[in-house]
C-alpha cells in the first residue's frame, strides 16, 4: 500500500534528482489514498503557470469554486467525457500533457483540482517542490477529500460537463484517478451512476478498507465498467488486495479488470520517479479500451 514513507523516499529522492541535475523539470509525485474523514487545512492560492495546454474553467459545487482545466477531443464533434483526478502532487505539466493525450484519442476530458477549496491551480510546479516542505499542506488538504466530498463534487462536475458544446451528454462519462485520485474514481460512480459508466484507477491506495464507505463495498450500487490497475510494489505489500477487488466486483455483477502491472507505485505518471514505460503504455492503452466499450 502507499504510505507516507515511501512518499517521503520519492521526495528524497526526486530533490537529489533535481539538484544534480538529472531530472529537468521533475515535477514527479504519486499519491496515497485519504482516510475517509475531514480534517483542518490551511492552503494558500497559486495561479495556474501560464503556457500550458487545455482551457482554465471554473464552475460552483456545493463547498466552494473548482478550478480545472478542459480539453476538447481533436475534430470538432462532441464526445465522451472523462474527468481526470491527478494525484497528491495536484494539476502539474505531467498531468496536462496526460489529459491531453487522452483528448487527442477522442475525449472531452477535464483535468480537475481537488485541492480547490484551499488553493487555485498549480501548488506544487514540480515534484521537488512538493518534497521541499510540501508533505505537510498535503495531508491537511487531503484531509477535506472524503469519499461524500467527492460525491459532492462530482455532481458539479458532471452537471457542468453535461452543459459543453464539446460533450455528448448521450453517452457516458469517463473517471480516471492516479494514487490518491484512484478511490475517487470509485466514489465518482457512486455518487453519479447514472452518468459515470468507466472508472479507471492506477496505482491508488485505499480501496479495500474496513470502514462502510471503502470502494470495494460501494461497487454494487454504480454502473460503472472498472479498469483497477495494481502497482507491484503495492501488491506485494497488500497481495489480498486484488483477491477482495475480484471478489467484491463479483458479488457486485460488476465488470472488472484488476491486473497488477510491471511497474512500481506511480509507474504511470512520466514525472513519477517510479515512472515504468512499457507498463504506461500498456495501462494506457487498457484505459481507452475501457472507454471505447464502456462509453
Amino acid at each position: 500500500m502507499c504510505d507516507e514513507r515511501k512518499l517521503e523516499l520519492w521526495a528524497k529522492d526526486a530533490l537529489s534528482r533535481r539538484q544534480f541535475g538529472a531530472v529537468a523539470g521533475a515535477a514527479a509525485l504519486t499519491a496515497c489514498a485519504p482516510e475517509d474523514m475531514v480534517a483542518s487545512s490551511a492552503g494558500t492560492d497559486a495561479d495556474m503557470a501560464d503556457g500550458m495546454a487545455g482551457r482554465m474553467v471554473s464552475f460552483a459545487t456545493q463547498d466552494g469554486t473548482m478550478d480545472a482545466r478542459f480539453f476538447a477531443a481533436t475534430g470538432g464533434a462532441a464526445a465522451p467525457a472523462v474527468i481526470h483526478w491527478p494525484d497528491i502532487a495536484g494539476i502539474r505539466a505531467s498531468h496536462i500533457d496526460m489529459a491531453q493525450r487522452t483528448a487527442n484519442d477522442g475525449y472531452a476530458v477535464l483535468l480537475v483540482n481537488p485541492y480547490y477549496r484551499d488553493a487555485q491551480g498549480v501548488i506544487w510546479p514540480d515534484f521537488a517542490s512538493f518534497a521541499d516542505g510540501g508533505w505537510d499542506r498535503a495531508r491537511a488538504m487531503r484531509g477535506k477529500l472524503s469519499s461524500d466530498a467527492i460525491g459532492r463534487d462530482t455532481a458539479a462536475i458532471v452537471a457542468w460537463l453535461d452543459q459543453q458544446a464539446e460533450v455528448d451528454s448521450d453517452r457516458g462519462v469517463g473517471a480516471e484517478g492516479y494514487c490518491m485520485g484512484g478511490p475517487f474514481t470509485v466514489y465518482s460512480a457512486h455518487s453519479v451512476p447514472g452518468r459515470v459508466k468507466a472508472a479507471a484507477r492506477f496505482h491508488g491506495g485505499g480501496l479495500v478498507r474496513d470502514d462502510d464507505n471503502s470502494p470495494h463495498r460501494l461497487l454494487a450500487a454504480t454502473q460503472a465498467h472498472y479498469l483497477f490497475a495494481i502497482a507491484k510494489d503495492d501488491d506485494a505489500e497488500a497481495p489480498d488486495d486484488k483477491v477482495a477487488l475480484r471478489q467484491a466486483s463479483d458479488a457486485a455483477d460488476v465488470s472488472a479488470a484488476v491486473d497488477v502491472y510491471d511497474g512500481d507505485h506511480g509507474w504511470t505518471v512520466p514525472d513519477s520517479p517510479s515512472y515504468a514505460e512499457p507498463a504506461a503504455e500498456r495501462a494506457y492503452a487498457d484505459k481507452i479500451a475501457l472507454y471505447a466499450k464502456a462509453l
